[in-house]
C-alpha cells in the first residue's frame, strides 16, 4: 500500500509541476523578460557556452507558453554528472546555475515518483508496484462488475463502515480506468528504462565528456529548417546533442494533429554529428498503430489531451488510491475483528459447561 500511495500522491502533484516550478521559483522557472520571438539557435547556443565554460549540452526543453524558462540539461566536462539550469531564450541569459537533476523540490518529486530514490533497483520496484497498481484496477472492475446498480448508492442512514464500503466501491469504479492507464504507461517506462540501464555496456557506463561531441561550424538554426521543410507543421519542443557514443543530433517536435492524444514529442528528424547531414525523420502522422499508441502514452499518463480539465481529473482521480487505502484499511480492520468475534464465539459454544 504505502509504495502505491507514494506514486499516486507524488504523480498527482506533478501533474500541474510547470505551475508549481514558476509559483516556488518566479526568478528561474518563470519567464519575465520575453522578446517578440525567440533568439536564433546559433546565437543561443554560444551564449550558454560563454555563461556555463566548464559544461556541454546534454539536451535542451524548449518550452513555447510564453510564461515558462526553458530548460537546459548539461554535462560537466571530464564526467558524466548531468545538472539542470533554466534559460531565458529571449534574452539569452541563463536564469539560474547549474544544480544536480533532483535540486528542486518538484524535480526530487520526479525522482521519487519514477525510482523511488533508489536509481537502477528503484526503477525495478517501479515495475513490480506498476503491475501491483494494474492488478487491483482490473480485479476491482471484476469483483463489481455489475456496478451500475448500486453505482451512485451511499447509505448515510447506516454504519460507518456500511459508508466506508459503498464509498470504497464508488471510488474504486470511477477511478479503476484512469488507474489501468497510468499503471500501464508508467509500467512500460520504467521497463524500457530498466532494459536501458542493465543492458548498457561496462565501456558505455564509464564513458566521460572531454569536449564537444558536435562538429561546432554545424548551424543549428539551417538544420531546424531543415527539419520544418522535411515536416509539415513541425515545432520544435526538444533538442537532444550527441552526450554519449552512437548518439547524434536529434530534434523532437510537435505537428498539427486531430487526434488529442499526439504528444508534444512525436516527431522529429536526425542528423549526423560532425557533417550535419540528413539521417533520418518521423511524422506521427504517418506512422502505424503501434507507434502511435505508444506516442499517446505521454498524453494519457499525465492528462494533458483536453488541456487543464483533463489534467485536473488526472490529477484528483489519481490520488484515488489515498482514499482507497484509508476505506480498505477500514474494512479490512473491521471484518478482520469481527471473524476474530465470530471464531470466539463459536469457540465459547463448544467448550463444555461444568456443573459444580
Amino acid at each position: 500500500m504505502i509504495p502505491i500511495l507514494v506514486i499516486s500522491i507524488t504523480g498527482s502533484i506533478l501533474v500541474f509541476k510547470p505551475e508549481i516550478d514558476r509559483w516556488l521559483m518566479p526568478k528561474s522557472a518563470k519567464l519575465i523578460d520575453i522578446a517578440d520571438q525567440r533568439q536564433p539557435l546559433d546565437i543561443l547556443l554560444t551564449k550558454i557556452a560563454i555563461q556555463l565554460p566548464e559544461y556541454e549540452m546534454g539536451t535542451w526543453e524548449i518550452m513555447s507558453d510564453g510564461e515558462t524558462a526553458d530548460a537546459i540539461y548539461v554535462i560537466n566536462r571530464g564526467t558524466f554528472d548531468w545538472y539542470k539550469v533554466y534559460f531565458n531564450p529571449y534574452t539569452a541569459k541563463t536564469l539560474s546555475q547549474p544544480v544536480p537533476l533532483d535540486h528542486y523540490i518538484t524535480d526530487w518529486l520526479v525522482e521519487l515518483h519514477y525510482t523511488f530514490l533508489l536509481h537502477e533497483s528503484g526503477i525495478f520496484f517501479g515495475i513490480v508496484f506498476s503491475l501491483a497498481l494494474l492488478f487491483l484496477g482490473i480485479s476491482g472492475l471484476i469483483i463489481y462488475r455489475k456496478f451500475w446498480q448500486r453505482f451512485l448508492t451511499l447509505r448515510w442512514d447506516k454504519q460507518l463502515i456500511t459508508f466506508f464500503s459503498d464509498f470504497h466501491k464508488m471510488v474504486g469504479i470511477i477511478s479503476s480506468p484512469i488507474l489501468i492507464i497510468l499503471a500501464v504507461t508508467g509500467g512500460y517506462w520504467n521497463i524500457t528504462a530498466f532494459l536501458h540501464e542493465t543492458g548498457e555496456s561496462e565501456q558505455q557506463k564509464q564513458f566521460v565528456i572531454q569536449q564537444t561531441r558536435y562538429n561546432s561550424a554545424i548551424s543549428f538554426e539551417q538544420l531546424h529548417a531543415s527539419v520544418q521543410k522535411n515536416i509539415d507543421g513541425f515545432k520544435l519542443t526538444y533538442l537532444v546533442f550527441p552526450y554519449e557514443p552512437g548518439q547524434e543530433i536529434t530534434f523532437y517536435g510537435a505537428v498539427p494533429s486531430y487526434n488529442p492524444l499526439v504528444s508534444d514529442y512525436a516527431s522529429g528528424a536526425t542528423y549526423n554529428r560532425l557533417t550535419g547531414d540528413f539521417i533520418a525523420k518521423w511524422d506521427i502522422r504517418e506512422s502505424g498503430i503501434g507507434t502511435k499508441a505508444l506516442d499517446s502514452f505521454r498524453s494519457l499518463h499525465f492528462g494533458t489531451f483536453a488541456g487543464l480539465a483533463s489534467r485536473i481529473i488526472w490529477c484528483v482521480l489519481g490520488s484515488a488510491p489515498v482514499v482507497l487505502a484509508l476505506t480498505g484499511l477500514t474494512l479490512w480492520y473491521q471484518r478482520r475483528v469481527k471473524r476474530k468475534k465470530s471464531k470466539l464465539n463459536r469457540s465459547y459454544q463448544k467448550t463444555p459447561i461444568k456443573l459444580f
